[in-house]
């Protein structure tokens, strides 16, 4: 699903290798620990901006999956407004990561932004084979959807620069389980090839 009900940038019967999904990086952050994940992903938001143009310049797929908190009559747009207009902890964050009209998302109730969403379907529908994957928290929803990614046949990139959590060996630790046994690439972004992914 797009943000807005404009026509997308997307043709039907396009396709495309690969896209970019950030998870949970819409977040008011307002929860216990709140505070400490801020540290780490203030740092990563910067980063995945970065990656993020890079996508929108190659026009490749941008989807964001977000947790609906338990909210079952929440949608996306008001949680991102709730995040740039409420006095919340994420609020640096979200301004980075802005969703653009012809983004994509889905909002997820689970750890997972397979489990119970349009994902899968989404990603056959625009043909990608590959999903790189960033955002929080590397060591739970980042984790579990690489590992419902792989499950699933995609190839899997994590850029170690661009996931977090609470503390950077929580992070680490994470991404070696994700290298070993979902033979995830956890390169860089700033020496993420986006030719080898084309």
């Amino acid at each position: 699903m797009s943000l807005t009900d404009s026509e997308s940038k997307y043709d039907e019967t396009e396709q495309f290798a690969t896209a970019l999904l950030i998870v949970d990086m819409i977040n008011d952050l307002e929860f216990d620990e709140g505070e400490q994940l801020l540290e780490f992903a203030l740092p990563v938001a910067k980063r995945l901006q970065k990656l993020k143009q890079r996508f929108a310049e190659r026009g490749w797929p941008v989807i964001y999956a977000n947790d609906n908190f338990g909210k079952w009559q929440s949608d996306f747009r008001s949680q991102v407004d709730h995040c740039l207009e409420d006095n919340v902890r994420g609020k640096a964050i979200v301004e980075r990561l802005v969703p653009e009209s012809d983004d994509y998302f889905v909002l997820k109730p689970m750890h997972s932004a397979f489990y119970g969403t349009t994902l899968d379907i989404l990603l056959k529908n625009l043909g990608v084979n590959t999903l790189v994957i960033t955002g929080v928290a590397t060591n739970i929803c980042i984790l579990f959807t690489a590992n419902d990614a792989y499950m699933r046949d995609y190839r899997i990139w994590i850029p170690s620069d661009c996931v977090a959590a609470n503390t950077a060996t929580l992070s680490e630790t994470a991404l070696e389980q994700a290298r070993t046994v979902l033979k995830a690439n956890t390169t860089n972004s700033t020496k993420l090839d986006l030719d080898q992914m084309a």
